[in-house]
């Protein structure tokens, strides 16, 4: 067959007995993975962006992003429990839609996952520098070469973001159940730390704080002299979209789960569904608590709420508990990283020798060293304030391949047995396609010409390395 219509077998989709990755993983494993990767930087800081560029129509807008990611959660759900292997989206539009697709997709999720480790390894830098001046670190050690001193002077490397980088990539190393079972522990202190932010907000709810709701109206669209920057309660969801996606990480552990069938139904849905539920509670607090106008123009809002509410002590405690917790953000998206690297180094499209795993851990251990050694280097040196909603693209790229991939094999393979169904997916995957589509036009142009650059550079690496030395072209010429 040529190139463009290779496809995997459903029941083939996995690697080899040599190949495979360990079983550690039950279904509240999955779930505090889940939790883990979407309760991060996006409720910390995001529901201030957001209600600067939708005002109190950022609960709208949450609730747009929350339905979409829903949509695609639902798909996940029922690809990942029908093809029980690590590779997430990219393993399933190979399954569904041929190499090619699969990827671009895994492309996407090359994109999504380093930008996000490097960005929350940039936001913990930025919460814990205090911590790092206290012990002596020199300025210049806590920037990189884009930021610019009073006196002209530079940055060497944002070092706190490289060292929570290699450390989140050490504890992986040491194998995915330890790593999951410290993951529980910080996302317990995470949800704590918003519970009794809610606790203390919700005393000062003023329902004066919501009106007008939509001051900038419900479609994207640029202000006058505004760049290319786009306000309304689209354009604040497909940034607040940032704050959702997470729950994608849970299906990379397909592989290493114990009881698929059951555990990944429960990790995807059922994380989708806490998270949601928490970030609509903290915004409607926040927005109560203070004007979206006031909070909006800061970068810790939830910290400084607190502060103008009167309580400094509990404010450093939220502060303190996201510098605690936010690594499991990394983790959980280093892990989905590392995994989707695996899975396509085993497939031939990368080099093989990054597909091996370790014998004690049961973890593709140089795999996940180098997604830590990738993170760390675009957290040290870069800034990634303008490039970071790249993350959104590649994850809404992956999404859409879901719903297709869903669509494809319902129409292709409809008798199969599908231990979890996605109800109504005549309506649900398309719904998850089409939404993603419209948070993709919402983003910045910037970022749309920025996706369509780094899928050149993508393209180019396939067709010089992939296409010829994948695991399905070697079998066409009989080399394996």
């Amino acid at each position: 067959m040529s190139f463009w219509n290779r496809r995997k077998a459903i029941d083939t989709a996995g690697g080899d007995a040599g190949h495979a990755l360990k079983k550690t993983l039950s279904w509240y494993h999955l779930v505090a993975l889940g939790v883990g990767a979407v309760v991060g930087t996006g409720i910390y800081t995001l529901v201030g962006d957001g209600a600067g560029m939708a005002g109190p129509g950022v609960m709208l807008s949450f609730l747009i992003a929350g339905l979409v990611c829903a949509c695609a959660a639902l798909c996940y759900a029922e690809l990942s429990t029908m093809i029980p292997t690590s590779g997430s989206a990219y393993t399933y539009s190979y399954v569904a839609m041929g190499e090619p697709v699969a990827w671009f997709v895994g492309w996407s999720l090359i994109l999504e996952y380093t930008l996000v480790c490097a960005a929350v390894a940039v936001g913990w830098s930025d919460h814990a520098a205090g911590l790092f001046r206290m012990a002596g670190l020199p300025e210049f050690l806590l920037f990189g070469p884009h930021h610019t001193f009073a006196d002209g002077t530079h940055g060497l490397i944002n070092l706190p973001a490289v060292i929570i980088s290699m450390a989140v990539a050490g504890l992986l190393s040491l194998g995915t159940r330890e790593s999951a079972t410290v993951s529980m522990v910080l996302v317990v202190i995470k949800i704590s730390a918003l519970i009794l932010f809610i606790a203390l907000a919700l005393p000062a709810f003023n329902a004066g704080h919501f009106t007008p709701f939509m001051p900038n109206g419900f479609g994207a669209h640029t202000l006058p002299g505004a760049d290319e920057a786009k306000v309304g309660v689209m354009a604040a969801a497909s940034v607040i979209f940032f704050a959702f996606y997470g729950f994608d990480a849970v299906s990379t552990a397909a592989e290493e789960t114990k009881d698929p069938k059951r555990d990944l139904t429960i990790g995807i849905v059922g994380s989708m569904l806490a998270c949601s539920v928490i970030y609509m509670v903290v915004a409607a607090a926040a927005i109560g608590a203070s004007p979206t106008e006031v909070f909006s123009k800061v970068g810790a809002p939830l910290v400084f709420i607190l502060q103008s509410l009167g309580h400094p002590a509990m404010a450093q405690v939220v502060a303190l508990a996201a510098v605690v917790a936010l690594p499991t953000v990394i983790l959980a998206f280093m892990y989905g990283q590392s995994r989707i690297f695996f899975v396509m180094s085993r497939d031939g499209l990368l080099p093989p020798a990054l597909s091996r795993v370790n014998a004690r851990t049961g973890t593709p251990v140089i795999m996940t060293l180098l997604t830590g050694v990738l993170a760390a280097g675009i957290s040290g040196l870069l800034s990634l304030k303008e490039i970071a909603s790249l993350a959104n693209a590649g994850t809404l790229a992956a999404f859409i391949a879901v719903g297709l991939s869903v669509i494809i094999l319902r129409v292709r393979d409809p008798s199969r047995p599908r231990v979890f169904a996605t109800p109504l997916w005549q309506l649900v995957a398309p719904g998850a396609i089409l939404g993603c589509l419209y948070l993709f036009y919402s983003l910045p142009s910037k970022t749309q010409r920025y996706f369509l650059y780094a899928h050149v550079i993508g393209a180019a690496v396939y067709f010089l390395y992939g296409v010829r030395r994948s695991a399905l072209a070697r079998a066409e010429a009989g080399k394996v």
